[in-house]
C-alpha cells in the first residue's frame, strides 16, 4: 500500500494543557480540537530536554541530548548526524521545512531538499552565555512578564508568512505522483509574550485560574527550584496581575498558532489532501506561565517538559485517548514507518519506537527520559515518567517524585516517604541503564567550559552577552549584558 503523506507540525513553547482538547477551562483552539476528535490525543508525552536547541537536535536524529552533547542553546544540529530527514531525502522523498529549525546554519546539510525562510541559531553559535555554569551572570525575565499584553510582534509575523508559505507549497504539491513530508515549523507561542488585540481580547486576565504552586508560600523551596528563580530574578512575587496579564499573552498566542494551523488544515481539504494525509501536531517543550514561581521553560513539571501530541490521517483511530508515555524521540521511528521506510543499521539502539506501533496496544506502559544542563542549572537534571510516577533526580540534590495519576499538578513531593523507597530506588537503577547521571553531568561542564574557552574565554562570552529571543531571518539580535557574578 502506498504510504500517504505527511505533514509535520511543530510549534515552540506550547504548554500541553493550553488546548480545549486537554480539558482547558478557559483556551480557546477549536482546530487543534477538531484535530484531535479526528485523530488520537497522546496525554504523557514529552520533550527529551526542555529547552529549545537540544530538543531540536534529539527530534531531528532520534537520539538522547547526552548522545548528541547537544547540552544548551549553544550546541546546535550542525547536519553530521543521520536525521529522519537525510533518511527520507535518501530515499527519493520530497522533504522540505517551512519556518523555525533551530539548527547551526542553512549551510550546513541538514536533510531536507530544501529549508523555506529558517529560524537558525544567532551567528551558528547561539547562547554562548549558557554555557557558563560556575557563577554564571543571573539574568533578568522580569521585563518580558511585565510587558506581556496585546499587539504586534516579528513572531506573530514571522508564523503568518509560514503559514503563507505552507499554503503556496501545498498548492504547488498537490498533484505530486509520490508522497511528500512537510516540516511545518512555527515559532509561537514561543515570548515575547504579545498576542494579537483580537486574540488577547478573548481572555479576561481576572478570570484565568492561576497555575500551580504559583506564589508566595505555595512555591516549592526545593534548592534546584530556588536556584531557578534566583537566576531569573524571580525570588520576589510578581503578583497576581502581572501574572494574569502574561497568561492572557499566552493564551491569546495559542489562539493565533490555532488559527495559523487551521488556515493549513483548512487548505488540506480544499486541496483534496487531506483523506490522503497523516498530521503530527506537537511542540519542543511547554511553558510555565507562573507555576512554582517560574516563566519559561527549564524544567521537568509536566508544563515544561510534557507537550501536546496529535495524530490525524490513515489508520490512525478517530477520538482515542492514548495515556501511555511517549517521547519526541518516538517521531523518527513514526516517520519511518508512516513512509514505508526500514530501519537502517545506523538506527539500531535508538530509544524510540514508531507510535504506529503503539496504536495498536494503546494501554501499553513504557518509561521515557528527558534531561536538562542548560541556563538556571547548576547540575545536571533527568527525570523518567511511567503512567503512575515521575521521578526526578538531580546531580547533588534530594530527588523528586510524583504519583501522576493521582497528584497530576505534582504538588506533592513523594521521594522522602517510606512508603516511597523502593519506587526510588527502583527509579534510580533504571536511570543508571540509560546513563551515569554524574558522569555525563562532568562531560556536559566540561564540553561547555571548552565552547567558552573557544568563544574567546569568560570576560568575552559575558561581554557579548544573551538574547532573551532568537530573532526570526532578517531581524537583529537584541543582546542584554548581565553581570558577571564572580567579580561581585
Amino acid at each position: 500500500m502506498p504510504s500517504p503523506n505527511l505533514l509535520f507540525i511543530l510549534s515552540d513553547q506550547h504548554n500541553q494543557k493550553v488546548m480545549g482538547c486537554m480539558e482547558h477551562p478557559h483556551v480557546h483552539t477549536p482546530h487543534l480540537d477538531a484535530l484531535a476528535r479526528e485523530g488520537t490525543v497522546f496525554t504523557a508525552a514529552y520533550t527529551p530536554c526542555p529547552i529549545c536547541v537540544p530538543a531540536r537536535a534529539a527530534l531531528a536524529t532520534g537520539r538522547y541530548v547526552h548522545q548528541l552533547r547537544a547540552w544548551d542553546n549553544a550546541s546546535p544540529y550542525r547536519g553530521e548526524q543521520e536525521s529522519w530527514h537525510h533518511r527520507l531525502r535518501q530515499a527519493g522523498i520530497t522533504v522540505d521545512s517551512i519556518g523555525k529549525l533551530h539548527f547551526r546554519t542553512d549551510k550546513d546539510d541538514n536533510g531536507f531538499r530544501q529549508e523555506i525562510e529558517p529560524l537558525h541559531i544567532v551567528d551558528g553559535q547561539g547562547d554562548l552565555l549558557s554555557c557558563i555554569r560556575q557563577d554564571p551572570p543571573f539574568r533578568d525575565q522580569r521585563p518580558g512578564i511585565l510587558r506581556a499584553g496585546s499587539g504586534n510582534s516579528t513572531y506573530l509575523d514571522y508564523d503568518r508568512r509560514n503559514t503563507a508559505s505552507a499554503l503556496r507549497w501545498l498548492r504547488e504539491h498537490k498533484d505530486d505522483d509520490r508522497p511528500w513530508v512537510l516540516f511545518l515549523s512555527y515559532v509561537c507561542p514561543h515570548p515575547p509574550y504579545i498576542s494579537p488585540p483580537e486574540d488577547f481580547g478573548l481572555y479576561s486576565a481576572d478570570s484565568l485560574e492561576l497555575p500551580p504552586q504559583a506564589l508566595g508560600d505555595e512555591r516549592p523551596d526545593h534548592p534546584v527550584l530556588a536556584y531557578f528563580r534566583r537566576f531569573f530574578s524571580l525570588e520576589e512575587d510578581l503578583g497576581e496581575a502581572a501574572m494574569r496579564r502574561m497568561m492572557a499573552a499566552y493564551f491569546g498566542a495559542c489562539t493565533f498558532l490555532d488559527r495559523q494551523i487551521g488556515l493549513v488544515l483548512q487548505t488540506l481539504d480544499e486541496l483534496d489532501l487531506t483523506h490522503s494525509t497523516r498530521v503530527i501536531y506537537t511542540s519542543d517543550h511547554g511553558e510555565s506561565h507562573g507555576a512554582r514561581g517560574l516563566y519559561g521553560k527549564f524544567t521537568l513539571y509536566d508544563e515544561s517538559c510534557a507537550v501536546p501530541f496529535l495524530m490525524r490521517g490513515p489508520e490512525i483511530p478517530l477520538n482515542q485517548t492514548i495515556d501511555t508515555p511517549i517521547s519526541l524521540l518516538d517521531c523518527y521511528p513514526t516517520i519511518l514507518d508512516s513512509t514505508n521506510l526500514l530501519a537502517a543499521g545506523s538506527d539500531e539502539g535508538l530509544p524510540g519506537m514508531s507510535l504506529l506501533e503503539l496504536l495498536q496496544s494503546p494501554a501499553a506502559d513504557r518509561t521515557v527520559f528527558s534531561e536538562y544542563h542548560a541556563a538556571g542549572s547548576q547540575d545536571g537534571h533527568y527525570m523518567l515518567r511511567n503512567q503512575q510516577y515521575k521521578y526526578m533526580y538531580f546531580v547533588g540534590q534530594e530527588p523528586m517524585l510524583f504519583d501522576m495519576k493521582q497528584d497530576p499538578q505534582e504538588c506533592r513531593n513523594l521521594a522522602a516517604e517510606p512508603s516511597m523507597t523502593h519506587v526510588v530506588k527502583g527509579f534510580e537503577t533504571e536511570l543508571r541503564t540509560i546513563l551515569d547521571p554524574e558522569q555525563i553531568n562532568r562531560q556536559a561542564h566540561q564540553d561547555q567550559a571548552e565552547r567558552v574557552a573557544m568563544a574567546g574565554g569568560r570576560a568575552a562570552v559575558i561581554a557579548r552577552g544573551a538574547f532573551a529571543n532568537s530573532p526570526v531571518p532578517g531581524e537583529e539580535p537584541m543582546f542584554r549584558v548581565y553581570k558577571d557574578n564572580a567579580s561581585r
